[in-house]
This record gives structure tokens, C-alpha cells and sequence, in this order.
């Protein structure tokens, strides 16, 4: 009874073995990742189209509720680009930005995605998000960043458009070019230019300086703290906020409220499915994220506590202001080079920004939100990967049209239509691609007992005897193109006395495939010809042995093919003996 509750809690695991040495690692991850946190938490609020107290207060309930039910030792929760991509083109569609019914379809939008994780975590269905393909999720990461990246011009240009698709910004953006703000666009592009550089070109200075690694990496990891600090106080000393430089203005000084999330049925309906989408994509990132860094320790995740876990901290924003969070890639990787030993980095995190958040948000009054704009243009241009499609054309044309489609469709239809149409693409081409499985003619290797395709290997066969090794689970979809096969191939071959099914690789077989086996073994019957299985799997023996199909079967079973062979491939002189 222990260990089960132990299982939910795995805080009660790690917790037993918490030492000096493991507060020391977390206390210094924490301090890295919350001097990254700040400008990030505030800029993806700005993303996702809140105020920008609400990044921040989405970055500590949920870190906190994570670290009591998460496995991931290294995995930093909270606001990520591309989830707040998402809440903005699914808050957008049932309320106008900046109102009162916009926040509150945000903490909706977390609520539901937080019981959705917990739902499947709870029935252990962490399998459902299978569903998404990498090449989809590449491809869909790619063209959000490229939206992410578009959408933010807006802020770095100093003018007003709008737009969910590429082709709607770029129309905004080009019919308001006559309201640039000239200061703001030196603010906005010198902010960029400087990010860029620092992610590219300060670590390897100050190593040169004779830096030390930990030293540098946290003054690198502090450049966007840097962009803040300098610009806002440019802003300040230089009143340039009555010259038309937007700014973030006031922020509550305050900790994370308790706020309730909307429980209208209208609104539930029309986020029900964005909720989905977010939490698939949010949990296929995090997950991701969360075994890379583990096996690097030889930790383990249990991907349906990881379920839980996300599900707490989405509950957990919901219900203190915040909006749909994830764990995050940059921050992940930031908190475990730190050093992070344990969860509770991400709780002393969470206290980092608590601080921040009661001291520090009357310092942000004056930060321009080009900076903040910058800080996320440098962000996702980092997830922008074209090479995914010369990847997947050499490899798998299939997967290639996977991956361009949910690129073209994400960029000229919205993201929830694109990241479903590849979810529903990738499903298809599957579909398709199993519809017609690799069969192969095998024949004996000479000299061994190996059987190799016909078409690939100098092997022996027999007139009288096809083998046929069937390179898929046969289901619903490719019965019917196995019963066609056979029978091509059996009136091709007038001298036929036996086929012989190679199941070395068929590891399921449907009702509808057993239907279609029992339809070939009635026809192979009525022209004379034996029908053979060999390396029959177990679990699909045992399957078989509930029907009446080995009952009928005019053949035999083999162990292996090799056995099949010797019994059947024999000269005919006594074929009664062959056909037994």
C-alpha cells in the first residue's frame, strides 16, 4: 500500500534521500533558471496575448504541484512558446484580448487541459499521444515558430496587427508599415541583434577571458536579464514612453491570486479541443524533454505519472491565474546543466519568483515590450528546423508529406488545424502504408536454416512449395490484400501443392484478418493446395486456438520454417506423405 502511494507521490521517493550535496546543486539550478524565467515568464504572457503577471504566476503553482507528482528530476514547467502560441489562437476565437472573458477562457483553457492529463495519467493512457509522429511534431514546431516569430514583428516594429495565420500578419504588418515607430525599431532590433549574440558568441568570449564554465554559462543564461535592465532603464531616463515606445506599465505586486476558471457549457464546448491539442503537444514535448535528460543520469520516468504531473501544475495554474504551462526544452536543459539534482530545483525556482514577484515587478513598468518581443523571436527562431523536410525526402516520402503539410497548413490555416491535419494525415499514411504490407517469397539459404527473400538472396525453392513471409500484423485494413496476393499467386503457379504463412513478423491478427485466413484456407482447399503457418507467435497461437480456425486449417502448424521446409519440400514421389 506504501509503495502504491509512493508511485503517485514520487516526491515520497526522492525526498527520503535529500542531502546537502542535492540542496546545494538545486539552490544553485534555481537561481539560474529563475534569473532565465523572469524576462521569458513575461514575455510569453505577452505571446499569449495576457497580462504579463500571468506568465509568471503560470510559473510557480504549477512548478510547485510538479515537483510533488513528476518523475523528472530535471524538467522545468511553465509557460513555453509554443503552448502559448496555442492558448492565443484558442482564447482568440471565443473572446477579445484584454478583457475580462479572455483571462478568465485562459484559465479554462488550463483547467481543462490539466483534467484531460489527469484523466489519461489516472486510466494510464499515456500511449494516446503516439499518435503524434515526430516528423508531425517537427513540422508543426517549425511553422509555429515561424508564426511565433512573425507574430511578434508587430511589437518590434512599434505598430498594430493582428492576423492567426502567416498570410493574415504579414497583410497586417504590410497595410500599417506607415506607423512604424523609428524608436522602437531601434529598440526592438538592437535588443534582437544583442540576444542573438549573446546565445552565439558570449560563452565562447568569456571562456577566452578565462571564465570559468559555470560563470560563463550563468552570465550567458542572464543576457536577456541584461536586454531588460538596459533597455527599460533607456526607456525611463529618456521618457521615451511619451515618444510612442510601447511598454508594459503596471504589474501587481503580488502573489499568485485564487481565481476560478469558467464552468459556462458554450465555453467548455469550444475549448474542449484546443485543450486536447495543447495537452497532447505539451506532454509529447515534455516527455521528450524529460527521458533525454534522464538517460543521461540512468533515472527512469514513468510517462503516466508524467501525465499527473502535468495535469496538477495545468490544474494548478488554472486555479492562480495562469494559463496552459509544459515543460519547457530551453529551461530543462538549463536547469539540469545547473546541476539540478532533484525536483525541488523547480520548487526553490518557483520561490525565485515569488520573490520576483512581490519585489521586483515595479522595476518592469518601463520595459519596452519590443524587448520582450526580442526575447521571443531569439527563442523560437532556435525550434525553426527546415531540415527535417531534406531529412524525411531522402528517407520517407510519406513522412515528408506528413511533415510539409502540417508546415503549409499550420502557416496558412491556424495551428489547431494544422497540428490535427497532420495528427489525422499521419494516422492515414499509416493506414495506407500497412493497407499494402511487405510480402515476401523466401527460400532456404543453402547450407543453413535461414529463409531470405527470393528476390535478394541466392536460395533454394521448390516448384511445389510457396513460402510467403508476411512483414506486418495482419488487421482489418490488409486482409483483403493478403487473400488477392494468394490467389494471384497460387493460379500463376499450376504446380502449387502448398503455401506455406511465415509468421515470424505478424504479431497480431484481427477477426477480420482471421476471417480472411479462413476464406483462403476454404478456396486453397477446393484447388487442391495445403495451407501452412510457421513461427507462429505465442500470444497470437493463443489467440488462434480460441476459433475454430486451426480445426480447419487443411495444413499443419510448424515451429519453424525450417521444419515446414523438410516436411513439404521433399521430391514428390509420395505425395500423400507430403500432404500430411
Amino acid at each position: 500500500m506504501k509503495l502504491r502511494f509512493a508511485r503517485y507521490l514520487p516526491v515520497l521517493t526522492w525526498g527520503r534521500q535529500y542531502d546537502r550535496s542535492a540542496l546545494t546543486n538545486d539552490l544553485v539550478a534555481a537561481v539560474i533558471v529563475t534569473i532565465m524565467l523572469i524576462p521569458q515568464s513575461l514575455a510569453y504572457a505577452l505571446l499569449a496575448g495576457l497580462p504579463p503577471e500571468a506568465g509568471i504566476y503560470a510559473s510557480i503553482a504549477p512548478i510547485l504541484l510538479y515537483a510533488v507528482f513528476g518523475t523528472s528530476r530535471a524538467l522545468a514547467v511553465g509557460p513555453v512558446a509554443v503552448v502559448s502560441l496555442l492558448t492565443a489562437s484558442a482564447v482568440g476565437q471565443v473572446a477579445e484580448q484584454g478583457t475580462a472573458g479572455y483571462a478568465v477562457a485562459a484559465l479554462t483553457l488550463a483547467g481543462l487541459s490539466g483534467g484531460f492529463l489527469l484523466l489519461l495519467g489516472v486510466f494510464r493512457l499515456g500511449f494516446l499521444a503516439n499518435f503524434l509522429s515526430h516528423p508531425v511534431i517537427a513540422g508543426f514546431i517549425t511553422a509555429s515558430g515561424i508564426l511565433i516569430a512573425t507574430s511578434q514583428l508587430k511589437h518590434i516594429l512599434g505598430i498594430e496587427a493582428g492576423g492567426h495565420t502567416l498570410i493574415e500578419m504579414v497583410g497586417a504588418l504590410l497595410s500599417h508599415l506607415g506607423q512604424i515607430n523609428p524608436i522602437t525599431v531601434v529598440i526592438g532590433v538592437t535588443a534582437t541583434a544583442f540576444l542573438f549574440w549573446v546565445r552565439k558568441g558570449l560563452k565562447p568570449l568569456l571562456r577566452r577571458m578565462g571564465a570559468g564554465p559555470l560563470l560563463a554559462d550563468i552570465v550567458t543564461k542572464a543576457g536577456p536579464v541584461a536586454a531588460v535592465v538596459v533597455t527599460t532603464l533607456a526607456v525611463w531616463v529618456l521618457d521615451l514612453e511619451g515618444r510612442g515606445v510601447s511598454i508594459v506599465g503596471e504589474v501587481p505586486q503580488a502573489l499568485p491570486p485564487l481565481t476560478l476558471p469558467g464552468f459556462a457549457p458554450d465555453l467548455i464546448r469550444q475549448l474542449a479541443i484546443p485543450a486536447i491539442l495543447i495537452s497532447i503537444i505539451g506532454f509529447v514535448e515534455s516527455i521528450s524533454v524529460a527521458q533525454t535528460l534522464a538517460a543521461k543520469k540512468r533515472q527512469r520516468i514513468d510517462p503516466n505519472q508524467e501525465l499527473i504531473g502535468l495535469g496538477a501544475a495545468n490544474l494548478g495554474a488554472a486555479f492562480t491565474g495562469g494559463y496552459p504551462v509544459t515543460g519547457g526544452f530551453a529551461r530543462s536543459v538549463v536547469n539540469f546543466d545547473a546541476g539540478a539534482e532533484t525536483p525541488a530545483a523547480g520548487a526553490f525556482t518557483a520561490i525565485g519568483l515569488a520573490i520576483a514577484a512581490l519585489a521586483l515587478t515595479p522595476l518592469v513598468y518601463y520595459l519596452p515590450n519590443a524587448t520582450l518581443a526580442a526575447t521571443i523571436v531569439v527563442a523560437v527562431l532556435s525550434l525553426v528546423d527546415f531540415s527535417i523536410l531534406k531529412k524525411t525526402w531522402s528517407y520517407s516520402r510519406t513522412d515528408f508529406a506528413a511533415v510539409a503539410a502540417t508546415i503549409f497548413l499550420t502557416l496558412t490555416l491556424g495551428v489547431e488545424i494544422g497540428v490535427a491535419s497532420g495528427v489525422i494525415l499521419s494516422i492515414a499514411l499509416h493506414l495506407y502504408k500497412t493497407s499494402k504490407p511487405h510480402v515476401a517469397e523466401v527460400g532456404l539459404v543453402p547450407g543453413t536454416n535461414h529463409f531470405r527473400n527470393i528476390n535478394r538472396h541466392e536460395v533454394e525453392t521448390d516448384a511445389h512449395v510457396l513460402t510467403l513471409r508476411v512483414d506486418e500484423s495482419l488487421y482489418f485494413v490488409n486482409a483483403r490484400f493478403l487473400e488477392d496476393l494468394i490467389q494471384d499467386r497460387v493460379v500463376d503457379g499450376g504446380a502449387l501443392r502448398h503455401v506455406i504463412l511465415m509468421c515470424s513478423a505478424v504479431n497480431e491478427i484481427d477477426y477480420s484478418a482471421l476471417e480472411s485466413l479462413e476464406a483462403i484456407n476454404h478456396r486453397l482447399t477446393d484447388l487442391g493446395v495445403g495451407l501452412h503457418l510457421s513461427e507462429v507467435k505465442g500470444p497470437v497461437m493463443d489467440r488462434l486456438k480460441t476459433t475454430h480456425f486451426l480445426d480447419q486449417l487443411n495444413g499443419r502448424v510448424f515451429l519453424s520454417q525450417h521444419d515446414a521446409w523438410k516436411a513439404l519440400a521433399q521430391p514428390l514421389a509420395d505425395p500423400a506423405k507430403a500432404a500430411e
